[in-house]
């Protein structure tokens, strides 16, 4: 019976548009952060010794070239090397010292998805006990998920193939 009577009842529906803005409705915009508008790499410093790099979204079964800079390290010399255990998923391209610090370009092998962290430790040609440790946190998606935008200082070098 509900359903007979459905048909029969007709609705009036309206919207109303204000003529003016108020004074309280154009400031009511949202504002966010200037870092969320940044599209690069993300460098934070977790200790005196440790970096953390976040590099965003990447895809499985990728491999990328990460370039990042790392602010000035006291502890580090100009002369500065991968230590002797390397990861099998990040390796170290090069660190070339700058005015800002040091450029690093890495290589990156996305061999899972879910939110990983590889980590490498950067030394001293002098000493062995002046390492900086840096964290490369990567999220990465599976093959069924789009293609992620990647950010300023990440780059696609192969596509690997299962």
């Amino acid at each position: 019976m509900a359903a007979a009577n459905k048909g029969n009842k007709s609705r009036v529906r309206s919207i109303r548009f204000a003529t003016s803005h108020d004074a309280e409705s154009s400031q009511s915009h949202v504002h966010f952060d200037e870092k969320l508008h940044d599209s690069v790499v993300m460098v934070t410093q977790e200790s005196d010794s440790s970096f953390l790099v976040k590099v965003g979204f990447l895809k499985i079964l990728h491999r990328y070239e990460i370039t990042f800079t790392l602010p000035p390290v006291h502890r580090l010399s100009k002369d500065i090397r991968e230590t002797p255990v390397p990861s099998l998923h990040l390796k170290l391209l090069s660190v070339m010292p700058i005015p800002e610090g040091y450029s690093v370009k890495c290589e990156y092998s996305a061999h899972k998805e879910g939110v990983l962290k590889e980590e490498m430790l950067l030394a001293c040609e002098g000493g062995s006990d002046t390492c900086v440790r840096v964290i490369v946190q990567a999220r990465v998606m599976d093959r069924h998920h789009g293609t992620p935008m990647l950010l300023d200082g990440v780059s696609l070098l192969l596509e690997e193939m299962d």
